[in-house]
């Protein structure tokens, strides 16, 4: 996945004549008074290609990427720091090439708050950052879960420290002892993530622990995504698939999942909470749909359909597209091409078109992959899944393993590179 320029860009998205919907730098400048200023929250795989695609494609406008963090650790592959086959330096990556290649205006801060009347951001330092245009792309938020203390009973779903937490307590696990995780209702980040964990931690477990035993309690009636592959593996591994166990609460000292099929001790124990939006998104009246979980977007241009020149992208928008790396990738650029166009006067493009693929490791040395394409339904207003897209492994192997860490190099270079 080299970086696209714009015409090639456009091309994929379908459009006969990409030269022509190509905005110029005059036309840009022309628009406002003073160089447009685009700020963007959130540094992850939305956020991040969004900043680098704005300043890639055009040199007439300013762009501040807003990130707390200094290190980004990706989720993507993050379960394979489980079993050791991966660690965390080799899936951190910083915003050095997106502040000296591209000329984004990086900031090391948290945003705090959204003064939309007079479009400007808030930092947690202080200072206040105005904007044209304003993407946020914060990631999920976990819901509460009664008892639930996440330094005892870790997530690992946000990778880095908790990847780090959850792997040394699956590596100080006795043997015959048992790994139990929960999976929340869909939608979550990731929605093969929670069954390629179980996976690679029972075949770990099976080499290294004889004798454990691994539980799956998911709040889903059936397991979500690849069904047969997922299947296959939990019966070959011995995993105990536990459907409609919605988590009630936590015995988090105990180390108990108590669920509406029952109470769970573990000898560890992974709790992926329910998601939500992220704060940002909750508190400025954005999350306006899902029961107000999530944030509603226009997919022209991921505008918000609460408030004007805010665009959401990646796991806190609600357009029902997966919520995962590779598709958040993919709205960014979406997104990036939309705001040239309205910060020059046009309109977005009519019929985007959206890419989820994904490879899951299985094991050690084999995985499975999916992918499909997303587009733009005028009638409905809405992306929707093109069945015809959609494509599968029959089987996991060792040549789609392989075949993982090109497509995650790919997606990471045309991110952060």
């Amino acid at each position: 996945m080299a970086n696209l320029n714009r015409r090639q860009f456009l091309q994929t998205l379908g459009l006969a004549s990409a030269a022509a919907a190509t905005l110029t730098f005059s036309q840009l400048s022309k628009a406002a008074d003073a160089r447009p200023h685009v700020v963007v929250v959130g540094g992850g795989f939305a956020g991040a290609t969004a900043a680098k695609y704005l300043r890639y494609w055009s040199n007439a406008i300013d762009v501040t990427l807003v990130e707390g963090n200094a290190t980004y650790y990706s989720p993507i592959l993050s379960n394979l720091v489980l079993n050791n086959q991966r660690n965390l330096g080799q899936i951190s990556f910083n915003y050095n090439t997106l502040a000296q290649k591209y000329g984004v205006k990086v900031i090391q801060e948290w945003a705090d708050s959204i003064n939309a009347p007079n479009q400007s951001i808030t930092l947690r330092n202080g200072a206040v950052l105005n904007y044209d245009r304003l993407i946020v792309a914060p990631g999920i938020q976990f819901m509460d879960v009664p008892g639930l203390d996440s330094n005892k009973i870790p997530h690992a779903w946000q990778a880095g420290a908790q990847t780090t937490l959850l792997q040394q307590q699956i590596a100080a696990m006795p043997a015959g002892g048992t790994f139990v995780m929960t999976i929340p209702a869909a939608p979550y980040r990731c929605p093969p993530g929670p069954y390629e964990r179980a996976c690679v931690v029972a075949d770990w477990l099976r080499i290294n622990k004889p004798g454990s035993k691994v539980v799956v309690l998911d709040a889903n009636p059936a397991i979500t995504v690849e069904p047969t592959i997922f299947g296959t593996a939990f019966a070959q591994y011995g995993v105990q698939y536990v459907p409609n166990a919605t988590l009630q609460s936590v015995d988090s000292d105990q180390k108990i999942a108590y669920t509406s099929a029952g109470e769970f001790k573990a000898s560890v124990l992974n709790v992926i909470p329910p998601h939500r939006a992220g704060d940002l998104v909750t508190k400025s009246g954005l999350a306006n749909v899902g029961g107000g979980r999530w944030a509603g977007v226009n997919p022209l241009s991921y505008e918000s359909t609460a408030v004007p020149n805010i665009h959401i992208l990646g796991d806190s928008q609600g357009t029902g597209q997966p919520k995962a790396g590779h598709i958040a990738n993919a709205e960014a650029k979406v997104c990036a091409d939309a705001i040239l166009r309205l910060l020059a006067g046009q309109q977005p493009y009519a019929a985007p078109v959206t890419n989820s693929a994904c490879y899951s490791p299985i094991s050690s040395d084999t995985a499975s992959w999916l992918t499909a394409v997303y587009a733009y339904d005028l009638a409905s207003g809405t992306m929707k899944l093109v069945p015809e897209s959609f494509g599968a492994a029959a089987a996991p192997s060792n040549k789609y393993y392989n075949r993982m860490f090109d497509w995650t190099t790919n997606l990471f270079n045309d991110t952060f590179a």
